[in-house]
């Protein structure tokens, strides 16, 4: 399988850490990682990055405010700034990376970050996943306020509760649940990390994309949901398919918020087929 290196490259005034494989392929599908505390590109992805290698260019960076990448001195103190300086990264990187287009591929936050790059930026992308994405007008839900102020009570217990919570039967994790709550702790108590988080949800984290820009973007759309999503309702992936012109929509039962660890076949299968289809 395709080796997954890891990299810094220059974006803006900051650095911004990636993993990257399959360069000599055509074609390039950046992935961008979720919210949660402690949330990585590896954390996200790295089951799933040699897969789709051998066939794509692939490319997942630690999005700003998250991971290795540079964090700022002068933090954004709501979700619409830190998203602004997302989008900016991201163009800065496909720079960079000489990438004239690419796919993206987005989970919760980084689902509505694929959604405001292809609004500010529609002509540098071509096929959009959304996986349990962010950026739809719903209602909070009781998981979410706990992930969100995680920091009020940082312990081990309350990331692992997080983690059962995020897939409809935590069984499935197995014997990797501690390991993967003693890895993200550490990440999640690192003072810069830490920081960064705690003022993107200073305020609600509103990221709803108006639907008057989602009925603008043609580009063909994919969106993966698990029905048991306790931290971003599918239902927000119904307004999706309502506003998007060119979308199809599916929908897992027993599935909670992480597609690619519950459904690993299904998404993997889904999402190569989709990128094979001729426009």
């Amino acid at each position: 399988m395709t080796q997954i290196s890891t990299k810094r490259i220059q974006t803006g005034d900051y650095e911004t850490v990636f993993h990257e494989g399959g360069e000599q392929n055509k074609e390039t599908v950046i992935f961008l990682h979720g919210g949660g505390p402690g949330a990585t590109a590896m954390s996200n992805w790295k089951d799933i990055l040699p897969i789709f290698s051998e066939r794509y260019h692939v490319v997942a960076p630690d999005i700003r405010g998250f991971g290795s990448t540079d964090h700022p001195e002068e933090r954004p103190t709501e979700m619409l700034g830190w998203m602004h300086q997302r989008v900016e990264q991201i163009a800065a990187l496909i720079d960079k990376l000489g990438i004239q287009k690419a796919h993206l591929v987005g989970n919760s936050m980084g689902g509505a970050l694929a959604l405001n790059l292809t609004m500010n930026l529609p002509e540098r992308f071509e096929r959009v996943i959304l996986m349990g994405s962010a950026g739809a007008s719903t209602e909070p839900t009781p998981e979410l306020y706990r992930m969100a102020n995680f920091y009020k009570d940082p312990s081990p217990a309350a990331l692992e509760n997080l983690f059962k919570w995020f897939v409809y039967d935590e069984k499935i994790l197995g014997d990797q649940l501690t390991a993967i709550t003693e890895e993200r702790f550490q990440e999640v108590m690192r003072p810069e990390v830490r920081k960064s988080y705690e003022s993107m949800f200073k305020s609600p984290p509103y990221m709803t994309i108006p639907p008057a820009a989602l009925r603008r973007m043609n580009h063909p759309f994919l969106i993966l949901h698990g029905r048991d999503d306790r931290f971003v309702p599918y239902e927000g992936s119904l307004q999706f398919l309502t506003h998007l012109p060119n979308a199809q929509l599916h929908v897992f039962d027993r599935c909670g918020h992480w597609v690619q660890v519950e459904r690993k076949k299904e998404f993997v299968k889904l999402v190569l087929d989709f990128f094979a289809e001729e426009l």
